[in-house]
């Protein structure tokens, strides 16, 4: 059981776990894909995403970028052709991803205890419109494009931990991570002896397969800061 006074801050995973990705994720290669991936379920293309994403981040681009060519790889996989005007709308889709619908009073109520970060898989402008949706200022925010990789690269939560530290005056061990990634999240944070909270919302979705063990687990946002708040 977490003794939630033992922490004074909540990093987040954010794609998953406050904004709707896996939402906006099927939105966006519908329309961008069309009547090509009609034959195919949300959960296939949910699958095929996950194993082309994870391989389109590294070299490092900008998650633009790592969209962009997503689609591509998974349109090829299913013998379609994509433009690179469709690659570049399927790239920007993510500033259309839509907010969970408790993420942001979630976040209000656990803001009046704890300082919140994030540490996202994306680009600063586009995290930026995320953040908007979910209209919430977080004390810190970490991205990819800061770090120049993509979680589950444990660089990620050691240059996090590094700037909260320098910014916040927050140590590693006075901090929670909250995530709904398996994969992205907890198996790399749990490696390093960070303790977890699971978002879990849905499956694995549009993240590869893994195996982590979270301190804690919950449905949602909402429920998790009811039982803080409760503690």
């Amino acid at each position: 059981m977490i003794n939630y006074d033992d922490f004074d801050a909540l990093t987040f995973d954010c794609y998953g776990t406050l904004i709707d990705w896996e939402s906006g994720i099927l939105s966006g290669l519908k329309v961008a894909l069309g009547s090509g991936i009609e034959t195919e379920s949300d959960a296939q293309l949910l699958a095929r995403f996950a194993h082309h994403e994870h391989a389109a981040e590294v070299p490092y681009k900008n998650y633009r970028e790592v969209l962009g060519l997503t689609s591509r790889m998974l349109a090829g996989e299913l013998g379609l052709e994509i433009s690179p005007e469709q690659e570049a709308q399927f790239g920007a889709s993510v500033l259309d991803w839509p907010a969970f619908p408790d993420s942001h009073d979630a976040l209000a109520s656990l803001q009046k205890r704890y300082k919140l970060v994030v540490i996202t898989n994306c680009d600063d402008d586009l995290f930026a419109a995320s953040a908007a949706r979910l209209g919430i200022t977080f004390d810190e925010v970490i991205t990819a494009a800061q770090v120049g990789s993509y979680k589950p690269n444990i660089e990620n939560f050691h240059f996090a931990h590094e700037k909260i530290q320098r910014t916040l005056g927050i140590s590693k061990d006075r901090i929670l991570h909250v995530a709904q990634s398996l994969f992205h999240d907890h198996a790399p944070a749990k490696s390093i002896g960070m303790t977890t909270v699971h978002i879990k919302r849905r499956g694995n979705g549009a993240a590869p397969q893994a195996s982590a063990a979270p301190d804690a687990v919950f449905a949602d946002m909402k429920s998790f800061a009811e039982s803080v708040t409760e503690f």
